[in-house]
């Protein structure tokens, strides 16, 4: 009887991690409680979700990237958009590194790679991706307060100034990550990336975390006020020209706004979860379901951030009439205007660039 039961003891180790409670075990905040996951929404359905955003965004960037190799580099808003390409290139390039290690799909060491490495790299482009969308907001802001103004920030080559020193500034942020997450890795310790992590290094990734909060916010209030007051001046316009056509009113309200849509979408859920998530990875208090529930929601709303990659584009086709020019594409192709079209087309230099 006693050997019998040693047997099926080996045949239930031996299943895999999805059979038959659909849910892994990762080291509790405490250090002893061991804590359940389910598996089913981070090992198969999120990443099936992020090989479509992978696949999609793939193919919308390289198409952008060529695009913008077309494009001269004459204006502060062109130059933010470049760096808005590359940043998002490089999240791209990331993201097989966590479809396969989050669907078990390669060894355990692939697991630490992502923590100490690719993931860090994906966290840094995709702050300067935020970064730059607020610089593009500043940029159009400009381009309607002092349209004919002449001043150092509309220089291209101050934008590639700032665009190199934001790219510098994350870059020297994210490198303790990678540096101080050296605890020996383990196929139990990489299922939970803070394990890996120093003492110190919990503690730079704390701060790192509420900086990246305060960016983010930042960024998001200034871009609400910059859009308020190009919406108003957009409509002011109108009211001038007195233009009867309501439904160009409308396609232009959505061209003002779809960078803040986008952006507010694509980040701020993450941005509300991240910071109780950070406190459960290095509070030894927290409770298992709780974290538990903290991970898949942080897991979830990160996806709808890695989504940005597929949502810039659509920025690129509304906003930047040089990159719809160059597109190999009908978009590309412009009828001649009408003599409302050419009067209506006054108001949209204001937001097009």
């Amino acid at each position: 009887a006693t050997a019998g039961r040693g047997h099926g003891r080996s045949i239930a180790l031996n299943k895999p991690t999805l059979e038959p409670t659909n849910t892994t075990w990762t080291q509790g905040s405490n250090g002893s409680e061991r804590c359940p996951r389910d598996a089913r929404v981070t090992q198969l359905v999120l990443p099936a979700l992020y090989t479509g955003v992978f696949l999609a965004g793939a193919l919308l960037n390289l198409l952008a990237f060529w695009v913008f190799l077309h494009v001269p580099s004459s204006s502060t808003f062109i130059v933010y958009l470049k760096n808005t390409v590359v940043a998002d290139l490089i999240m791209i390039l990331t993201l097989p590194f966590k479809i396969l290690s989050d669907a078990r799909l390669g060894p355990w060491q692939l697991q630490a790679f992502v923590c100490r490495v690719s993931s860090v790299v994906f966290y840094e482009a995709m702050y300067v991706g935020i970064t730059l969308l607020g610089l593009i907001a500043f940029d159009r802001f400009l381009k309607i307060v002092r349209p004919f103004g002449k001043s150092f920030v509309k220089k291209p080559a101050f934008a590639k100034t700032v665009s190199v020193s934001i790219w510098l500034l994350f870059f020297f942020i994210s490198l303790p990550n990678m540096i101080l997450n050296d605890k020996e890795a383990t196929p139990v310790s990489v299922k939970k990336c803070a394990s890996l992590k120093s003492p110190l290094g919990l503690r730079w990734h704390q701060l790192v975390n509420y900086v990246c909060q305060a960016i983010f916010w930042t960024v998001f209030v200034m871009m609400l006020l910059f859009y308020v007051v190009i919406a108003k001046k957009v409509y002011d316009s109108y009211k001038k020209v007195r233009s009867r056509d309501g439904r160009h009113k409308q396609q232009l309200r959505g061209k003002v706004f779809v960078v803040l849509a986008v952006f507010f979408f694509c980040f701020a859920p993450f941005h509300f979860i991240r910071v109780p998530y950070t406190h459960s990875q290095i509070s030894s208090k927290m409770a298992c379901a709780l974290e538990s529930h903290l991970f898949i929601a942080k897991e979830a709303t990160l996806f709808l951030a890695a989504t940005n990659i597929c949502m810039n584009p659509l920025i690129y086709i509304f906003l930047c009439k040089r990159f719809t020019e160059r597109l190999p594409c009908p978009w590309g192709r412009r009828a001649p205007a009408s003599n409302q079209e050419q009067q209506s087309s006054q108001t949209d230099h204001m937001t097009l660039g």
